[in-house]
């Protein structure tokens, strides 16, 4: 027994209304948020809107279902779009964005000073949240130029969904933190008072960091936080304006999931995480849903149906109730009535009814096994469904291979927008 069906969301008038400008794809890992957000951004395209695609997908997937030979920190125009519209497609560099961020806030010399910092060259890389950080960055620079009707963002793949949230606040606080403003305190009292302050007030901190830290390390914190000294407040104030930006009334969030148990609790805990930062929910994309054509035969009378034909129909006639027979190279010696004579063995010849039969019953078995999995699956939604009864809902039937190129990512966007239905099926 399920629930009420929840809402079904309206995707094409969500992609053709003009006042949407941002829709961000978010969920956890493995569920399908790249191909989700190519063939929103390739169907808002061929409804003639321009679009562009921003992944940050690193099984760069999304190059090859475009037909783009790679992507990178620059958007790139997709060829053979159907209609009026654009389709650019970009995967985020986030060291490329870091430096370009460095390159429009200083002068040359400081730029250089900061970029060949050793400190920074790994913060820019692979520092904790730098790379949610710049999402958001890069998304605030491709709003700020105004050139596209609509972007699409494919959410950093991380542990949580919510990481996408919180990275700028935590990369925000670690520049604003108490270690950063210490290491700063020198450069802003300046003069004889600064290097006394520095020789008194931090030779016992300074020599416990260095010994914690190493030496080096620590100078090249130094030298980092001193170039960037002028920065900082712009990395706060533009992660403000950005996350202000979603929850404007132009953003809609789509969370992407899989009808699996820990899928969707994910997607709840993002729902309400959504609904407490008072950012705009469009709905749930549910991807990867499994169906069947002969619902209506239970895995229970798919069982029983087999094990019926899986039955003996009698005795084995190999058994001690058959003929005794000798086997020789001649033939068969028949044995009865005293007689001995050389009988040519009958043609040997397959009965139509025992593979049938084992087939029939196989397939029953793959049927209930089918069923089991749909009936967990409509137990996982139901879950969901009463949790948030108010989240609209569009399905993905499950594909049997992978979408590699525009007429998959075309299939799926029509499957989005009809219920599941592929476009052959209309």
């Amino acid at each position: 027994m399920t629930l009420d069906v929840p809402p079904t969301l309206a995707v094409d008038p969500l992609l053709d209304d003009p006042k949407t400008r941002i829709i961000v794809c978010c969920g956890a890992g493995g569920v399908g948020k790249t191909t989700t957000a190519a063939a929103l951004g390739l169907r808002a395209a061929e409804r003639g809107r321009k679009v562009v695609v921003l992944t940050i997908d690193p099984a760069r997937r999304l190059a090859q279902s475009m037909g783009i030979d790679s992507l990178d920190n620059t958007p790139r125009r997709v060829k053979e779009i159907e209609g009026d519209g654009e389709l650019h497609a970009m995967m985020l560099d986030m060291k490329r964005t870091f430096d370009e961020i460095v390159e429009a806030h200083a002068d040359a010399e400081r730029a250089r000073a900061i970029l060949e910092n050793p400190f920074y060259q790994s913060l820019s890389a692979g520092f904790a949240g730098t790379q949610e950080y710049m999402a958001m960055e890069k998304l605030g620079q491709l709003r700020a130029r105004d050139e596209w009707d609509l972007i699409v963002v494919d959410t950093p793949p991380s542990r949580s969904a919510l990481d996408f949230l919180d990275a700028p606040s935590r990369l925000g606080s670690f520049l604003d933190g108490k270690f950063i403003r210490v290491l700063m305190a020198p450069a802003k009292v300046g003069g004889r008072a600064g290097m006394k302050f520095l020789n008194v007030g931090m030779s016992m901190m300074t020599g416990t960091l260095g010994k914690l830290l190493g030496g080096p390390f620590l100078k090249d914190v130094q030298t980092f936080v001193a170039a960037m000294d002028t920065m900082f407040g712009g990395f706060r104030t533009r992660a403000d304006a950005t996350y202000r930006l979603l929850q404007a009334p132009g953003t809609a969030f789509l969370v992407v999931a899989a009808p699996e148990r820990d899928a969707l609790r994910e997607a709840a805990y993002f729902v309400e995480r959504l609904a407490a930062d008072r950012m705009p929910l469009a709905g749930l994309v549910l991807n990867r849903v499994h169906g069947s054509g002969a619902a209506r035969l239970s895995a229970e009378r798919a069982l029983a149906a087999a094990e019926a034909l899986g039955a003996p129909d009698g005795p084995d006639p190999a058994g001690p109730a058959g003929p005794v027979e000798n086997h020789e190279t001649g033939g068969i010696v028949d044995q009865e009535g005293g007689k001995e004579e050389v009988r040519t063995p009958p043609e040997p010849h397959d009965s139509p009814e025992t593979p049938a039969t084992e087939l029939t019953a196989g397939l029953l078995r793959l049927h209930a096994e089918r069923m089991r999995l749909l009936s967990r699956e409509q137990r996982t939604r139901d879950r969901f469904t009463a949790l948030h009864p108010e989240v609209a809902v569009a399905e993905v039937a499950a594909l049997p291979g992978d979408v590699h190129d525009l007429a998959g990512l075309r299939d799926i966007g029509h499957r989005l927008a009809t219920g599941g239905r592929p476009a052959e099926a209309e």
